[in-house]
Protein backbone atom coordinates (compact mmCIF):
# COMPACT_ATOMS: atom_id res chain seq x y z
CA UNK A 1 0.00 0.00 0.00
CA UNK A 2 1.29 3.45 -0.92
CA UNK A 3 1.46 6.29 1.58
CA UNK A 4 -1.79 8.21 1.15
CA UNK A 5 -0.69 11.29 3.15
CA UNK A 6 0.12 14.25 0.92
CA UNK A 7 0.12 18.02 0.92
CA UNK A 8 -0.79 18.36 -2.75
CA UNK A 9 -4.35 18.81 -3.94
CA UNK A 10 -5.63 15.65 -5.60
CA UNK A 11 -7.81 15.67 -8.68
CA UNK A 12 -10.12 13.04 -7.18
CA UNK A 13 -10.70 10.99 -4.03
CA UNK A 14 -12.89 7.90 -4.38
CA UNK A 15 -14.33 6.41 -1.18
CA UNK A 16 -14.95 2.69 -1.30
CA UNK A 17 -13.10 0.01 -3.27
CA UNK A 18 -16.00 -1.87 -4.80
CA UNK A 19 -16.91 -2.32 -8.45
CA UNK A 20 -18.35 1.18 -8.89
CA UNK A 21 -15.39 3.15 -7.48
CA UNK A 22 -12.93 0.86 -9.26
CA UNK A 23 -14.80 1.43 -12.52
CA UNK A 24 -14.88 5.20 -12.06
CA UNK A 25 -11.18 5.24 -11.22
CA UNK A 26 -10.29 3.20 -14.29
CA UNK A 27 -12.40 5.43 -16.56
CA UNK A 28 -10.88 8.64 -15.20
CA UNK A 29 -7.38 7.22 -15.62
CA UNK A 30 -8.12 6.26 -19.23
CA UNK A 31 -9.48 9.72 -20.05
CA UNK A 32 -6.79 11.62 -18.12
CA UNK A 33 -3.52 9.64 -17.77
CA UNK A 34 -2.01 12.41 -15.61
CA UNK A 35 -4.81 12.38 -13.02
CA UNK A 36 -3.79 12.41 -9.33
CA UNK A 37 -6.23 10.18 -7.48
CA UNK A 38 -6.65 8.36 -4.17
CA UNK A 39 -9.00 5.47 -3.38
CA UNK A 40 -9.86 4.86 0.29
CA UNK A 41 -11.31 1.57 1.58
CA UNK A 42 -12.11 0.60 5.17
CA UNK A 43 -11.66 -3.12 4.56
CA UNK A 44 -8.27 -4.81 4.14
CA UNK A 45 -8.78 -5.33 0.40
CA UNK A 46 -11.17 -4.38 -2.37
CA UNK A 47 -14.49 -6.03 -3.24
CA UNK A 48 -15.18 -7.24 0.29
CA UNK A 49 -18.76 -6.07 0.54
CA UNK A 50 -21.49 -6.11 -2.15
CA UNK A 51 -18.96 -6.62 -4.97
CA UNK A 52 -17.68 -9.88 -3.49
CA UNK A 53 -18.61 -12.78 -5.76
CA UNK A 54 -20.61 -14.61 -3.08
CA UNK A 55 -22.45 -11.45 -2.04
CA UNK A 56 -24.38 -11.05 -5.31
CA UNK A 57 -25.96 -13.19 -8.02
CA UNK A 58 -23.18 -12.55 -10.53
CA UNK A 59 -25.72 -12.10 -13.30
CA UNK A 60 -24.43 -9.94 -16.10
CA UNK A 61 -27.73 -8.05 -15.95
CA UNK A 62 -28.69 -7.49 -19.58
CA UNK A 63 -32.47 -7.70 -19.29
CA UNK A 64 -32.44 -11.13 -20.90
CA UNK A 65 -34.03 -13.10 -18.06
CA UNK A 66 -35.09 -10.69 -15.31
CA UNK A 67 -38.88 -10.73 -15.46
CA UNK A 68 -39.18 -7.80 -13.05
CA UNK A 69 -37.64 -5.63 -15.81
CA UNK A 70 -40.75 -6.35 -17.92
CA UNK A 71 -43.52 -6.31 -15.29
CA UNK A 72 -46.63 -8.37 -15.92
CA UNK A 73 -49.78 -6.36 -15.25
CA UNK A 74 -52.96 -8.21 -16.33
CA UNK A 75 -54.82 -6.33 -19.05
CA UNK A 76 -51.81 -4.21 -20.01
CA UNK A 77 -49.11 -4.63 -22.64
CA UNK A 78 -45.69 -5.82 -21.52
CA UNK A 79 -43.45 -2.81 -20.89
CA UNK A 80 -40.02 -3.47 -22.46
CA UNK A 81 -38.35 -0.14 -21.74
CA UNK A 82 -36.21 -1.12 -18.76
CA UNK A 83 -35.08 -4.44 -20.25
CA UNK A 84 -33.97 -2.84 -23.52
CA UNK A 85 -32.18 0.04 -21.78
CA UNK A 86 -30.43 -2.27 -19.31
CA UNK A 87 -29.30 -4.44 -22.21
CA UNK A 88 -27.71 -1.42 -23.89
CA UNK A 89 -26.06 -0.39 -20.61
CA UNK A 90 -24.50 -3.83 -20.22
CA UNK A 91 -23.09 -3.59 -23.76
CA UNK A 92 -21.38 -0.36 -22.70
CA UNK A 93 -19.81 -2.24 -19.78
CA UNK A 94 -18.62 -5.00 -22.10
CA UNK A 95 -17.08 -2.41 -24.42
CA UNK A 96 -14.94 -1.01 -21.60
CA UNK A 97 -13.86 -4.42 -20.34
CA UNK A 98 -12.94 -5.34 -23.91
CA UNK A 99 -10.86 -2.17 -24.23
CA UNK A 100 -8.92 -3.05 -21.09
CA UNK A 101 -8.26 -6.57 -22.36
CA UNK A 102 -7.13 -5.31 -25.77
CA UNK A 103 -4.75 -2.82 -24.18
CA UNK A 104 -3.15 -5.35 -21.84
CA UNK A 105 -4.61 -4.03 -18.60
CA UNK A 106 -6.44 -7.34 -18.13
CA UNK A 107 -5.22 -10.81 -18.87
CA UNK A 108 -7.46 -13.88 -19.14
CA UNK A 109 -10.98 -12.36 -19.16
CA UNK A 110 -12.40 -15.76 -18.22
CA UNK A 111 -11.13 -14.99 -14.70
CA UNK A 112 -14.13 -12.72 -14.28
CA UNK A 113 -16.66 -13.38 -17.07
CA UNK A 114 -17.96 -16.66 -18.51
CA UNK A 115 -20.74 -17.65 -20.92
CA UNK A 116 -23.83 -18.91 -19.10
CA UNK A 117 -27.28 -18.99 -20.78
CA UNK A 118 -29.95 -16.71 -19.30
CA UNK A 119 -33.44 -18.19 -18.96
CA UNK A 120 -36.88 -17.08 -17.75
CA UNK A 121 -39.24 -19.72 -16.37
CA UNK A 122 -42.98 -19.46 -15.65
CA UNK A 123 -45.87 -21.76 -14.74
CA UNK A 124 -49.60 -21.45 -15.34
CA UNK A 125 -51.58 -20.52 -18.43
CA UNK A 126 -51.66 -16.76 -17.83
CA UNK A 127 -47.93 -16.57 -17.09
CA UNK A 128 -47.09 -18.68 -20.16
CA UNK A 129 -49.07 -16.22 -22.28
CA UNK A 130 -47.18 -13.33 -20.68
CA UNK A 131 -43.80 -14.94 -21.38
CA UNK A 132 -44.76 -15.63 -24.99
CA UNK A 133 -45.80 -12.00 -25.49
CA UNK A 134 -42.57 -10.81 -23.85
CA UNK A 135 -40.56 -13.07 -26.15
CA UNK A 136 -42.35 -12.00 -29.33
CA UNK A 137 -41.83 -8.32 -28.57
CA UNK A 138 -38.28 -8.47 -27.21
CA UNK A 139 -36.82 -10.44 -30.08
CA UNK A 140 -37.60 -7.55 -32.42
CA UNK A 141 -34.75 -5.67 -30.71
CA UNK A 142 -31.11 -6.50 -31.56
CA UNK A 143 -30.10 -7.41 -28.01
CA UNK A 144 -32.78 -10.09 -27.85
CA UNK A 145 -32.88 -11.35 -31.45
CA UNK A 146 -31.34 -14.72 -30.52
CA UNK A 147 -33.81 -15.46 -27.71
CA UNK A 148 -35.58 -18.84 -27.91
CA UNK A 149 -38.98 -19.77 -26.46
CA UNK A 150 -40.55 -23.12 -25.68
CA UNK A 151 -43.59 -24.44 -23.86
CA UNK A 152 -42.64 -28.00 -24.76
CA UNK A 153 -41.91 -30.04 -21.64
CA UNK A 154 -39.09 -32.07 -23.18
CA UNK A 155 -37.36 -29.00 -24.59
CA UNK A 156 -37.55 -27.27 -21.22
CA UNK A 157 -36.06 -30.38 -19.58
CA UNK A 158 -33.18 -30.26 -22.05
CA UNK A 159 -32.52 -26.58 -21.31
CA UNK A 160 -33.10 -26.61 -17.53
CA UNK A 161 -33.47 -30.17 -16.19
CA UNK A 162 -33.32 -29.25 -12.50
CA UNK A 163 -36.21 -26.82 -12.90
CA UNK A 164 -38.38 -29.02 -15.15
CA UNK A 165 -37.95 -32.55 -13.82
CA UNK A 166 -40.26 -33.88 -11.11
CA UNK A 167 -43.27 -31.75 -12.01
CA UNK A 168 -46.84 -33.09 -12.42
CA UNK A 169 -47.70 -34.39 -15.87
CA UNK A 170 -49.46 -31.80 -17.98
CA UNK A 171 -48.35 -28.80 -15.92
CA UNK A 172 -48.37 -25.63 -18.02
CA UNK A 173 -44.92 -24.07 -18.15
CA UNK A 174 -42.68 -22.15 -20.53
CA UNK A 175 -39.10 -20.99 -20.73
CA UNK A 176 -37.11 -18.48 -22.75
CA UNK A 177 -33.38 -18.94 -23.26
CA UNK A 178 -30.53 -16.74 -24.50
CA UNK A 179 -27.33 -18.62 -25.18
CA UNK A 180 -25.23 -15.45 -24.97
CA UNK A 181 -25.84 -14.66 -21.29
CA UNK A 182 -22.95 -14.36 -18.85
CA UNK A 183 -21.89 -15.04 -15.30
CA UNK A 184 -19.67 -12.30 -13.89
CA UNK A 185 -17.47 -12.49 -10.82
CA UNK A 186 -17.64 -8.85 -9.87
CA UNK A 187 -15.20 -9.53 -7.05
CA UNK A 188 -12.54 -10.75 -9.49
CA UNK A 189 -13.31 -7.90 -11.90
CA UNK A 190 -13.02 -5.31 -9.12
CA UNK A 191 -9.67 -6.68 -7.98
CA UNK A 192 -8.38 -6.59 -11.57
CA UNK A 193 -9.41 -2.95 -11.89
CA UNK A 194 -7.84 -2.03 -8.54
CA UNK A 195 -4.59 -3.87 -9.33
CA UNK A 196 -4.44 -2.10 -12.67
CA UNK A 197 -4.87 1.26 -10.94
CA UNK A 198 -2.53 0.61 -8.02
CA UNK A 199 0.54 0.22 -10.23
CA UNK A 200 -0.17 3.45 -12.13
CA UNK A 201 1.71 6.66 -11.45
CA UNK A 202 -0.10 9.22 -9.25
CA UNK A 203 -2.71 6.65 -8.09
CA UNK A 204 -2.86 5.68 -4.40
CA UNK A 205 -5.06 2.87 -3.06
CA UNK A 206 -5.32 2.92 0.72
CA UNK A 207 -6.88 -0.01 2.59
CA UNK A 208 -8.01 -0.14 6.24
CA UNK A 209 -8.79 3.58 5.93
CA UNK A 210 -12.01 4.69 7.60
CA UNK A 211 -13.25 8.08 6.36
CA UNK A 212 -14.09 10.17 9.42
CA UNK A 213 -15.16 13.43 7.81
CA UNK A 214 -15.73 15.17 4.46
CA UNK A 215 -15.68 18.95 4.61
CA UNK A 216 -15.75 21.71 2.03
CA UNK A 217 -12.97 24.27 2.69
CA UNK A 218 -12.91 27.15 0.21
CA UNK A 219 -12.58 25.61 -3.27
CA UNK A 220 -11.50 22.07 -2.25
CA UNK A 221 -12.78 19.16 -0.19
CA UNK A 222 -10.89 17.92 2.86
CA UNK A 223 -11.27 14.18 3.42
CA UNK A 224 -10.14 12.96 6.83
CA UNK A 225 -9.43 9.25 7.31
CA UNK A 226 -8.03 7.04 10.04
CA UNK A 227 -6.21 3.76 9.61
CA UNK A 228 -8.13 1.18 11.64
CA UNK A 229 -4.97 -0.84 12.34
CA UNK A 230 -2.30 1.78 13.09
CA UNK A 231 -4.55 4.65 14.17
CA UNK A 232 -2.68 7.00 11.84
CA UNK A 233 -4.78 9.94 10.63
CA UNK A 234 -4.63 11.41 7.15
CA UNK A 235 -6.02 14.56 5.57
CA UNK A 236 -6.39 14.65 1.81
CA UNK A 237 -7.37 17.77 -0.11
CA UNK A 238 -9.11 17.20 -3.40
CA UNK A 239 -11.10 18.95 -6.12
CA UNK A 240 -13.56 16.07 -6.52
CA UNK A 241 -15.01 13.41 -4.20
CA UNK A 242 -16.94 10.30 -5.15
CA UNK A 243 -18.71 8.29 -2.45
CA UNK A 244 -19.08 4.72 -3.67
CA UNK A 245 -19.10 2.98 -0.33
CA UNK A 246 -22.11 0.71 -0.82
CA UNK A 247 -24.53 0.84 2.08
CA UNK A 248 -22.26 3.26 3.97
CA UNK A 249 -22.57 5.85 1.20
CA UNK A 250 -25.59 7.48 2.86
CA UNK A 251 -23.73 8.11 6.14
CA UNK A 252 -20.78 9.60 4.25
CA UNK A 253 -23.04 11.73 2.07
CA UNK A 254 -24.57 13.15 5.24
CA UNK A 255 -21.07 14.02 6.53
CA UNK A 256 -20.46 16.13 3.43
CA UNK A 257 -23.34 18.44 4.36
CA UNK A 258 -24.44 19.12 0.78
CA UNK A 259 -28.10 20.22 0.54
CA UNK A 260 -28.78 17.53 -2.08
CA UNK A 261 -28.21 14.88 0.60
CA UNK A 262 -30.99 16.15 2.84
CA UNK A 263 -34.31 14.32 3.37
CA UNK A 264 -32.83 11.01 2.18
CA UNK A 265 -33.04 7.94 4.39
CA UNK A 266 -31.85 4.37 4.12
CA UNK A 267 -33.74 1.07 4.35
CA UNK A 268 -31.32 -1.84 4.91
CA UNK A 269 -32.07 -5.21 3.31
CA UNK A 270 -29.84 -8.21 3.82
CA UNK A 271 -29.77 -11.32 1.70
CA UNK A 272 -29.16 -15.06 1.85
CA UNK A 273 -28.71 -17.89 -0.66
CA UNK A 274 -28.83 -21.62 -0.70
CA UNK A 275 -25.58 -22.88 -2.22
CA UNK A 276 -24.84 -26.25 -3.82
CA UNK A 277 -21.29 -27.45 -4.56
CA UNK A 278 -22.14 -31.10 -5.24
CA UNK A 279 -20.58 -31.81 -8.69
CA UNK A 280 -23.30 -34.37 -9.48
CA UNK A 281 -25.95 -31.63 -9.21
CA UNK A 282 -23.87 -28.71 -10.46
CA UNK A 283 -23.06 -30.40 -13.77
CA UNK A 284 -26.76 -30.88 -14.53
CA UNK A 285 -27.41 -27.15 -14.51
CA UNK A 286 -25.68 -24.61 -16.74
CA UNK A 287 -27.90 -21.54 -16.77
CA UNK A 288 -29.30 -18.65 -14.80
CA UNK A 289 -33.03 -19.31 -14.54
CA UNK A 290 -35.21 -16.46 -13.26
CA UNK A 291 -38.83 -16.85 -12.20
CA UNK A 292 -41.67 -14.56 -11.17
CA UNK A 293 -41.95 -13.10 -7.71
CA UNK A 294 -44.52 -14.73 -5.46
CA UNK A 295 -47.74 -12.74 -5.48
CA UNK A 296 -47.73 -9.99 -2.91
CA UNK A 297 -43.95 -9.83 -2.57
CA UNK A 298 -41.68 -7.18 -4.10
CA UNK A 299 -40.12 -8.05 -7.45
CA UNK A 300 -36.60 -7.76 -6.00
CA UNK A 301 -37.10 -11.16 -4.35
CA UNK A 302 -38.00 -13.04 -7.54
CA UNK A 303 -36.49 -16.55 -7.31
CA UNK A 304 -33.58 -17.61 -9.51
CA UNK A 305 -31.35 -20.68 -9.81
CA UNK A 306 -27.92 -19.52 -10.89
CA UNK A 307 -24.82 -21.21 -12.20
CA UNK A 308 -21.85 -19.42 -10.63
CA UNK A 309 -18.24 -19.69 -11.75
CA UNK A 310 -15.98 -18.31 -9.04
CA UNK A 311 -12.22 -18.82 -9.01
CA UNK A 312 -12.67 -21.35 -11.81
CA UNK A 313 -15.10 -23.56 -9.86
CA UNK A 314 -18.80 -24.03 -10.62
CA UNK A 315 -21.52 -23.86 -7.99
CA UNK A 316 -25.27 -23.22 -7.95
CA UNK A 317 -27.00 -20.51 -5.94
CA UNK A 318 -30.72 -20.31 -5.28
CA UNK A 319 -32.48 -17.33 -3.84
CA UNK A 320 -32.57 -14.65 -2.90
CA UNK A 321 -33.88 -15.12 0.60
CA UNK A 322 -34.23 -11.69 2.12
CA UNK A 323 -33.29 -10.71 5.65
CA UNK A 324 -33.44 -7.77 7.98
CA UNK A 325 -30.72 -6.10 9.98
CA UNK A 326 -30.05 -2.51 10.94
CA UNK A 327 -26.51 -2.68 9.51
CA UNK A 328 -25.65 -0.70 6.37
CA UNK A 329 -22.70 -2.99 5.54
CA UNK A 330 -22.18 -6.70 6.03
CA UNK A 331 -19.35 -5.80 8.41
CA UNK A 332 -21.10 -2.68 9.61
CA UNK A 333 -22.65 -1.64 12.93
CA UNK A 334 -26.13 -2.44 14.22
CA UNK A 335 -26.38 1.30 14.97
CA UNK A 336 -25.99 2.30 11.30
CA UNK A 337 -29.69 2.90 10.68
CA UNK A 338 -30.08 4.90 13.90
CA UNK A 339 -26.94 6.91 13.06
CA UNK A 340 -28.47 7.90 9.71
CA UNK A 341 -31.56 9.50 11.26
CA UNK A 342 -31.62 13.30 10.94
CA UNK A 343 -34.30 15.91 11.53
CA UNK A 344 -34.68 16.28 7.76
CA UNK A 345 -35.18 12.57 7.00
CA UNK A 346 -37.00 11.25 10.06
CA UNK A 347 -40.46 11.91 8.58
CA UNK A 348 -39.78 10.08 5.28
CA UNK A 349 -38.23 7.14 7.15
CA UNK A 350 -41.14 6.83 9.58
CA UNK A 351 -43.69 7.21 6.78
CA UNK A 352 -42.04 4.52 4.65
CA UNK A 353 -41.78 2.24 7.66
CA UNK A 354 -45.48 2.57 8.40
CA UNK A 355 -46.50 1.95 4.79
CA UNK A 356 -44.17 -1.04 4.41
CA UNK A 357 -44.97 -2.97 7.58
CA UNK A 358 -45.85 -6.09 5.57
CA UNK A 359 -42.47 -5.91 3.81
CA UNK A 360 -40.67 -5.48 7.13
CA UNK A 361 -42.52 -8.49 8.58
CA UNK A 362 -41.57 -10.46 5.48
CA UNK A 363 -37.89 -9.55 5.92
CA UNK A 364 -37.92 -10.53 9.59
CA UNK A 365 -39.66 -13.83 8.80
CA UNK A 366 -37.10 -14.55 6.11
CA UNK A 367 -34.28 -13.88 8.58
CA UNK A 368 -35.62 -16.39 11.09
CA UNK A 369 -37.03 -19.11 8.84
CA UNK A 370 -35.85 -22.69 9.21
CA UNK A 371 -33.92 -24.70 6.63
CA UNK A 372 -37.11 -26.68 6.07
CA UNK A 373 -38.93 -23.53 4.94
CA UNK A 374 -36.01 -22.47 2.75
CA UNK A 375 -36.07 -25.88 1.10
CA UNK A 376 -39.83 -25.55 0.53
CA UNK A 377 -39.16 -22.40 -1.51
CA UNK A 378 -36.42 -24.21 -3.44
CA UNK A 379 -38.72 -27.18 -4.15
CA UNK A 380 -41.20 -24.87 -5.86
CA UNK A 381 -38.42 -24.00 -8.30
CA UNK A 382 -36.37 -27.24 -8.26
CA UNK A 383 -38.78 -30.04 -7.26
CA UNK A 384 -36.21 -32.82 -6.72
CA UNK A 385 -33.76 -30.85 -4.57
CA UNK A 386 -32.26 -32.71 -1.59
CA UNK A 387 -31.54 -30.80 1.60
CA UNK A 388 -28.15 -32.46 2.07
CA UNK A 389 -26.85 -30.90 -1.14
CA UNK A 390 -27.45 -27.33 0.03
CA UNK A 391 -26.06 -24.97 2.64
CA UNK A 392 -26.88 -21.40 3.59
CA UNK A 393 -24.71 -18.62 2.15
CA UNK A 394 -24.99 -15.09 3.58
CA UNK A 395 -25.16 -12.49 0.80
CA UNK A 396 -24.27 -8.81 0.77
CA UNK A 397 -26.05 -5.96 2.47
CA UNK A 398 -28.12 -3.45 0.48
CA UNK A 399 -29.49 -0.08 1.54
CA UNK A 400 -32.50 1.06 -0.46
CA UNK A 401 -33.20 4.76 -0.75
CA UNK A 402 -36.01 6.48 1.15
CA UNK A 403 -36.88 9.83 -0.41
CA UNK A 404 -39.74 12.07 -1.45
CA UNK A 405 -41.07 11.79 -4.98
CA UNK A 406 -42.09 14.68 -7.23
CA UNK A 407 -45.42 14.88 -5.41
CA UNK A 408 -43.81 15.11 -1.97
CA UNK A 409 -44.73 11.55 -1.00
CA UNK A 410 -42.21 9.44 0.90
CA UNK A 411 -41.24 6.37 -1.14
CA UNK A 412 -38.97 3.36 -0.88
CA UNK A 413 -36.88 3.29 -4.06
CA UNK A 414 -35.51 -0.09 -5.17
CA UNK A 415 -33.03 1.05 -7.82
CA UNK A 416 -29.82 3.10 -7.84
CA UNK A 417 -29.38 6.85 -7.92
CA UNK A 418 -26.44 9.24 -8.19
CA UNK A 419 -26.64 12.31 -5.94
CA UNK A 420 -24.33 15.21 -6.81
CA UNK A 421 -23.64 18.65 -5.36
CA UNK A 422 -24.74 21.74 -7.26
CA UNK A 423 -21.15 22.57 -8.26
CA UNK A 424 -20.55 18.93 -9.35
CA UNK A 425 -17.51 18.60 -7.06
CA UNK A 426 -19.01 15.72 -5.04
CA UNK A 427 -21.16 12.76 -6.06
CA UNK A 428 -22.47 9.66 -4.31
CA UNK A 429 -24.04 6.44 -5.53
CA UNK A 430 -26.96 5.20 -3.45
CA UNK A 431 -29.13 2.11 -3.83
CA UNK A 432 -28.61 -1.38 -5.24
CA UNK A 433 -29.17 -3.68 -8.25
CA UNK A 434 -28.33 -3.70 -11.14
CA UNK A 435 -25.46 -1.35 -10.24
CA UNK A 436 -22.53 -3.71 -10.83
CA UNK A 437 -23.53 -4.82 -14.33
CA UNK A 438 -24.23 -1.30 -15.55
CA UNK A 439 -21.51 0.43 -13.51
CA UNK A 440 -19.63 1.62 -16.62
CA UNK A 441 -22.74 3.24 -18.05
CA UNK A 442 -23.65 4.86 -14.73
CA UNK A 443 -20.11 6.17 -14.15
CA UNK A 444 -19.89 7.53 -17.70
CA UNK A 445 -23.05 9.51 -17.05
CA UNK A 446 -21.56 10.74 -13.76
CA UNK A 447 -18.39 11.86 -15.56
CA UNK A 448 -20.44 13.68 -18.19
CA UNK A 449 -22.35 15.44 -15.42
CA UNK A 450 -19.38 16.33 -13.18
CA UNK A 451 -16.69 16.96 -15.82
CA UNK A 452 -18.67 18.48 -18.74
CA UNK A 453 -15.87 20.67 -20.13
CA UNK A 454 -13.34 17.83 -20.27
CA UNK A 455 -15.89 15.42 -21.78
CA UNK A 456 -16.63 17.87 -24.61
CA UNK A 457 -12.99 18.86 -24.96
CA UNK A 458 -9.79 17.01 -24.09
CA UNK A 459 -11.46 13.67 -23.33
CA UNK A 460 -13.87 13.54 -26.26
CA UNK A 461 -11.72 11.54 -28.68
CA UNK A 462 -10.72 8.97 -26.06
CA UNK A 463 -14.32 8.43 -25.02
CA UNK A 464 -15.40 7.93 -28.61
CA UNK A 465 -12.54 5.50 -29.26
CA UNK A 466 -13.32 3.33 -26.22
CA UNK A 467 -17.10 3.56 -26.69
CA UNK A 468 -18.00 3.46 -30.40
CA UNK A 469 -21.69 3.33 -29.43
CA UNK A 470 -23.62 4.49 -26.40
CA UNK A 471 -26.99 3.47 -24.97
CA UNK A 472 -29.29 5.48 -27.24
CA UNK A 473 -27.68 4.24 -30.47
CA UNK A 474 -27.43 0.66 -29.23
CA UNK A 475 -31.18 0.55 -28.61
CA UNK A 476 -32.04 1.68 -32.15
CA UNK A 477 -29.29 0.62 -34.60
CA UNK A 478 -29.22 -3.16 -35.07
CA UNK A 479 -26.12 -3.17 -37.30
CA UNK A 480 -24.16 -1.03 -34.86
CA UNK A 481 -25.36 -3.11 -31.91
CA UNK A 482 -24.25 -6.34 -33.57
CA UNK A 483 -20.86 -4.89 -34.44
CA UNK A 484 -20.19 -3.75 -30.86
CA UNK A 485 -21.62 -6.93 -29.36
CA UNK A 486 -19.67 -9.29 -31.62
CA UNK A 487 -16.37 -7.52 -30.98
CA UNK A 488 -16.82 -7.67 -27.20
CA UNK A 489 -17.89 -11.32 -27.40
CA UNK A 490 -14.69 -12.17 -29.28
CA UNK A 491 -12.30 -10.13 -27.09
CA UNK A 492 -13.84 -11.42 -23.85
CA UNK A 493 -13.65 -15.02 -25.15
CA UNK A 494 -17.39 -15.58 -24.87
CA UNK A 495 -17.99 -17.10 -28.29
Amino acid sequence: MKNISTNEVKDAVLIGAGIVSATLGALLKEFNPDIKMTILEVRSSGAEESSSAWNNAGTGHAGLCELNYTPFIPGQEVNLKKAIFTNAQFEVSRSFWSHLVQNGAFQTPRDFINPVPHCSFVQGEANVAFLKERYEKLRQHPGFAKMSFSDDTQQIKDWAPLVANGRPAGEKMALTRVEGGTDVSFGALTKKLLNHLDVQQNIDVGYCERVEDIKRVHDVWEVKSKNIITGAESLIRTRFVFIGAGGAALLLLQKSGIPEGRCIGGFPVSGQWLRCDNPEIVEQHHAKVYGLSTEGLPTVVAPHLDTRIIDGKKSILFGPYAGFTTKFLKKGSYFDTLSSVRLDNIEPMVSVGIHNLDFIRYLINQSTQTMEKRMAALHRFYPLAREGDWKRQIAGQRVQIIKRDQYGRSILQMGTEVISSSDKSLAALLGASPGASVSVSVMLKLIENCFPEQVKGAWADKIKKIFPAREEALQKDAALYNKVHDLATSVLQLS
